[in-house]
């Protein structure tokens, strides 16, 4: 009967919050890659920052230094969910073993600041859950990826579910952007449910860049 109870309670666990050892687990991995990325910078742009075409070109500069830098398992940064009440520290590489530690930034895709699409995946279910309520998201919400050189934001335009096989979902666009994707439905791994979401703000020091379209539309 214990046993039994147990069990009951492991499911209970489970479907309401999470699966508890992985969950327990990735709380560990995040404490390790928040000591390792250090402080969230400091939201300073000076008031003599650079905008427009040069503003996106340092930041590509930046971003391809970092690039360039960083291995798998290294600390991304951070990203941020304010409509979910989420924030997490991000890992390189998706692979199964990176994305115990919780979400993972997509080794083939670039780095924010350099053109292209953005990835960004993690679990819905186990190793902290991290993308468990994305499907909550709705357009307009914002996410917002802090790495070590800048702070970028984006705004939720759209949500598709897709089977695995269909990475176009990671090919650029023509414009920035980033996809958060994840199991779907829960508890399976059939499809990956991904959101769209365009960048509509970049700050660094010295540096604050607004895409012409985002300008235009003030």
């Amino acid at each position: 009967m214990a046993l039994g109870v147990i069990a009951v309670l492991w499911v209970v666990l489970t479907l309401a919050w999470q699966e508890p050892v992985s969950g327990i687990s990735a709380a560990r991995e995040q404490k390790r890659l928040r000591r390792e990325l250090g402080p969230t910078p400091p939201r300073a742009v000076a008031p003599t920052a650079v905008g427009g075409e040069r503003a996106r070109r340092r930041l590509a500069a930046l971003a391809r230094r970092a690039h360039g830098q960083i291995r798998i398992g290294d600390a991304f940064g951070r990203i941020e969910i304010p409509a979910l009440d989420r924030e997490y520290a991000v890992i390189e590489g998706a692979d199964r073993e990176r994305l115990r530690t919780g979400p993972g930034h997509y080794e083939d895709t670039p780095f924010p600041g350099e053109p292209g699409t953005v990835g960004i995946a993690g679990h819905r279910t186990t190793y902290g859950a991290p993308f468990r309520r994305i499907d909550r998201l709705e357009p307009g919400d914002g996410i917002v990826v802090t790495v070590s050189y800048a702070r970028f934001v984006y705004r939720v335009e759209r949500t598709r579910a897709v089977f695995p096989r269909d990475v176009e979902v990671k090919r650029p666009v023509g414009y920035d952007q980033l996809i958060v994707s994840a199991s779907h439905p829960p508890y399976s791994a059939r499809q990956r449910l991904v959101v769209f979401a365009r960048l509509v703000r970049a700050e660094a020091p010295g540096i604050l860049y607004e895409p012409a379209a985002r300008r235009r539309a003030r």
